[in-house]
């Protein structure tokens, strides 16, 4: 057996055992969803379903890459990424969840946190690993080299934009688990095919996580990650496309998370501009579709369909 594909299975095998030991705890102590009354009706059936489950994807991927790290150094850049923005959210939901306190982190703390944690990684990036700032347009497979300068604001763009993205992407069941899932396998297959060794371990350990958490987390959920699991993930995704040189496919396998962004900010301008109007029924965008009567259920396998579509988009194009 690969040893790198080891990694696949013994994530998927941590992460059934710690969901089956940490979910019921999350229960017991009433560590559960607060769905508001304003969004979709559906989701009122959703009260209580324990939250924080992003702990389990969060433990697994970091004792999996601390371990692999010894080995391969590398892996200690996707690790900063991901315990930083993991803790992030896990203060924040544990604010929100366990403290009852409805803000959670606020906002000026938390971008302090992630944007701590993007400094460390772009540190060890150029002056400890000692990477190259090249980034690889897509299409055309050609490697450009970014000033130094430019370099650490679009790779601080990249890990903020990804981490908050997912973030926006989990709000039905499955959904930014699934995405995810399939996101990391197209790196997966580039590193394979690229020998990047440490590159796969980092994918096969996110993708056998996040296969795991679905067993979880798909339709009807037992258990949502929270902000925990969904920024973790995001810098699981930022992380392998920046040391792959390739960060610029963002726009394109990742097109879910993009499009749920944007429907956000529009939402936000078209709201000030027109002094109270809407412009979807409910933003983020899953929430518009949602409200317009298609069940979630469809919304999901749609939005993970599109995602494998723009993923065979950016690998054969």
């Amino acid at each position: 057996m690969n040893a790198q594909m080891l990694n696949l299975i013994v994530s998927f095998v941590a992460t059934i055992i710690l969901g089956v030991i940490i979910i019921p705890i999350l229960r017991k102590f009433n560590v559960g969803q607060v769905v508001r009354d304003d969004g979709p009706s559906q989701h009122l059936k959703k009260n209580g379903t324990p939250t924080m489950g992003g702990i389990i994807i969060l433990a697994v991927i970091i004792v999996i890459l601390g371990i692999s790290s010894i080995s391969y150094p590398i892996l200690v850049l996707p690790l900063i990424a991901i315990t930083g923005f993991g803790l992030v959210g896990f203060i924040d939901d544990y604010k929100k969840l366990v403290m009852n306190n409805t803000k959670g982190l606020s906002p000026m703390k938390k971008i302090l946190g992630l944007m701590l944690t993007t400094a460390i990684f772009i540190i060890l990036y150029i002056n400890v690993f000692n990477l190259s700032t090249d980034v690889i347009i897509p299409f055309l497979n050609i490697p450009i080299s970014l000033s130094l300068g430019t370099f650490i604001v679009f790779t601080t763009f990249i890990l903020l934009a990804a981490s908050n993205a997912v973030n926006l992407t989990d709000g039905l069941d499955g959904l930014a688990t699934g995405v995810v899932a399939i996101i990391m396998t197209f790196f997966t297959v580039i590193a394979i095919q690229n020998g990047d060794t440490e590159m796969v371990i980092l994918g096969f350990t996110t993708i056998g996580t996040c296969l795991a958490f679905l067993l979880f987390n798909s339709y009807p959920a037992k258990v949502f990650m929270g902000d925990t699991g969904s920024l973790a993930l995001g810098g699981a995704v930022a992380s392998i496309a920046i040391i792959l040189k390739m960060p610029l496919y963002l726009a394109i396998v990742a097109i879910i998370c993009i499009l749920e962004t944007i429907s956000v900010i529009l939402q936000v301008i078209y709201f000030k501009i027109t002094k109270g109007k809407r412009l979807f029924k409910m933003a983020p965008l899953h929430h518009h579709f949602e409200l317009s009567g298609i069940k979630e259920n469809l919304i999901v396998n749609a939005f993970w369909i599109v995602t494998i579509a723009a993923c065979l988009l950016a690998y054969y194009v």
